[in-house]
């Protein structure tokens, strides 16, 4: 099976992990399954600042936004959305401007079906069905066309998402293809597992849990090849660091600078 097989919308299977409930399990959540736990607890035990992670992610997240939104960007494509929790996209862009649109695009059915219950209400906000690995599928989506406009910036979130595209060529075509559909000051705004100090077993052992998973994989990346994604932008400072160094508040998360993984982001606006 290939990774674009994998990627395909699938039936909620209980029974087979799923990188979004994975990554709810890291975060506390309770929309999971044994199976995803039992997945999460081997990387956990690989990787034991796994939840640390999680939280300094969601954390960028909310810093990015609001850097986005306040300036000036008021319509968001959100694509890899992961389960609700608190101080999702929406919520944090329109506390800053009540009239930001956000679109959310995943393709597991408990995300989709989290979402568009939570969201249910929120007419400024939408939520599809697609994958990342079909940007132009994406972006001729009739809800998203309807939702955005193209001609203006878009605010374009890809966090904690890239590393699941485990071929370099592809990650930089899905990106490369945002950025031609987006209109000059679109921001990129994009997070990525760093190896850190894992060897190379560790690395295919966390890797093998991840091929169980629909998402197919999972590949850490060098900070010069999450730079290389942002060809045509200008990165805001600081550029490219580990999240929790991106402008960080005083209740950052603060990673361990050694041991397991990390994981690096930035934002940039186009040219």
């Amino acid at each position: 099976m290939t990774d674009r097989e994998r990627a395909r919308p699938w039936v909620i299977d209980p029974t087979t992990p799923s990188v979004a409930r994975m990554y709810d399990y890291y975060l506390g959540g309770k929309d999971n399954f044994a199976a995803d736990r039992e997945a999460a607890e081997k990387i956990m035990k690989l990787v034991p600042n796994a939840r640390e992670i999680a939280l300094a992610n969601r954390a960028f997240l909310r810093r990015a936004v609001r850097a986005m939104v306040e300036s000036g960007i008021d319509q968001f494509l959100d694509i890899g959305t992961g389960l609700p929790t608190q101080e999702n996209v929406h919520q944090v862009a329109q506390r800053v401007n009540p009239d930001a649109r956000v679109v959310y695009v995943d393709n597991d059915p408990i995300v989709l079906a989290h979402a568009r219950a939570l969201l249910a209400d929120n007419r400024r906000t939408v939520v599809i069905s697609a994958d990342m690995r079909d940007p132009e599928g994406i972006l001729r989506h009739e809800a998203v066309r309807a939702h955005l406009d193209f001609d203006r910036p878009v605010g374009v979130l890809l966090l904690a998402i890239l590393h699941f595209v485990v071929d370099d060529a592809e990650c930089a075509r899905i990106v490369a293809t945002l950025r031609r559909a987006v209109a000059p000051g679109s921001t990129l705004a994009i997070s990525h597992v760093t190896s850190g100090d894992l060897t190379e077993e560790e690395v295919r052992q966390g890797r093998d849990v991840y091929t169980a998973t629909p998402a197919g994989g999972i590949v850490p990346r060098t900070h010069a090849q999450v730079r290389s994604n942002f060809e045509g932008f200008d990165l805001l400072p600081p550029g490219v660091v580990p999240v929790e160094d991106w402008r960080p508040e005083p209740e950052a998360v603060v990673l361990p600078r050694r041991g397991g993984i990390g994981i690096v982001g930035a934002v940039g606006v186009l040219r």
